[in-house]
């Protein structure tokens, strides 16, 4: 049973400033993106549910991946504008160590289903007459599962001996919320071994799922070459193009934030790249899979219009 071995009971949060207008302006930023990040992912998720022309195995995901965009934002940021507007940085050892867990749970998840994602794409172009029999429901429902299985396992292998970690010298992390690095900077004990076993388990996890990808688009692209039509290669670059951006963000972010050789290192730098993939990248996402969607604007459209009428009587 998990169970705290530490003599610490709270923890400090500094944050990203101690300048009062900063804050007010972070705060400000802070709840405008995440009011939109929550809002644009939630939209997806009801035109995912609600039209019948997007009960495809693409939109499932996308649904899914709306999903987890929402819970990783939601894990860090309502606590963190709570802090901003009250001045209180102190959070529990339990509630630093959930919150820590999380973040990597969900993180780990959001890589495991991009690269599912992708493999979608390829089925969908490079075998688009098996495409229905390959990604019916059941094997959607089963390899989503299998993400979070997958995610799970990878993050709960070097996070079991992390919670036996001492917190003699210090409780102030620096960072605006619990995450391994900055954990693992104030502790006590030898973190040497912790370290590398994140690390290690982080570059698995990077490398397999970039490779998934990756070979994906790279059998996508030879595929959608050989089509015979400008218009055809066109239509099909289009269907993949908002999840390439999107995979773009993902990595280049998660990529400079957790490959470096210590955890000791200084993370001042980081805080600012975290703050950029718990906030704007989940408002981003929504935009950049609705403005270039053409199914998933008509859908939208056909609420709005229904929403009006509705209004109107």
């Amino acid at each position: 049973m998990m169970r705290n071995h530490t003599s610490v009971t709270t923890f400090i949060l500094l944050g990203l400033t101690d300048d009062p207008q900063m804050n007010a302006l972070v705060f400000f930023v802070l709840f405008v993106t995440y009011t939109l990040s929550v809002t644009g992912n939630l939209t997806i998720i009801v035109l995912v549910l609600e039209d019948p022309r997007l009960k495809t195995a693409m939109y499932f995901f996308l649904k899914n991946f709306s999903f987890l965009e929402i819970s990783f934002t939601t894990v860090c940021i309502p606590r963190f504008l709570y802090s901003l507007s009250t001045g209180d940085k102190s959070i529990t050892y339990f509630a630093c160590v959930s919150q820590m867990f999380l973040v990597l749970l969900l993180g780990a998840t959001e890589f495991f289903l991009l690269a599912l994602m992708s493999y979608d794409r390829y089925v969908a172009i490079c075998k688009p007459l098996h495409y229905v029999t390959i990604m019916n429901s059941r094997v959607c429902g089963r390899l989503v599962f299998c993400c979070w299985t997958a995610g799970f396992f990878f993050i709960i292998i070097p996070l079991i001996p992390g919670l036996s970690l001492e917190f003699c010298n210090s409780n102030v992390i620096d960072h605006f919320a619990c995450d391994a690095s900055p954990l693992l900077k104030i502790s006590c004990s030898d973190t040497w071994v912790v370290e590398q076993m994140a690390i290690v388990f982080a570059i698995i996890i990077l490398l397999t799922t970039l490779l998934c990808v990756v070979l994906s688009y790279s059998l996508i692209i030879k595929t959608i070459l050989k089509f015979p039509t400008a218009q055809q290669r066109k239509k099909a670059f289009s269907t993949c193009s908002s999840h390439m951006i999107v995979v773009s963000i993902t990595y280049g972010g998660c990529i400079f934030i957790y490959i470096k050789p210590s955890a000791k290192d200084e993370v001042a730098i980081n805080k600012g790249v975290a703050l950029l993939t718990t906030t704007f990248a989940p408002m981003l996402n929504p935009f950049i899979y609705t403005l270039r969607n053409k199914q998933v604007k008509q859908a939208f459209m056909d609420v709005i219009k229904r929403i009006s009428f509705i209004f109107k009587k």
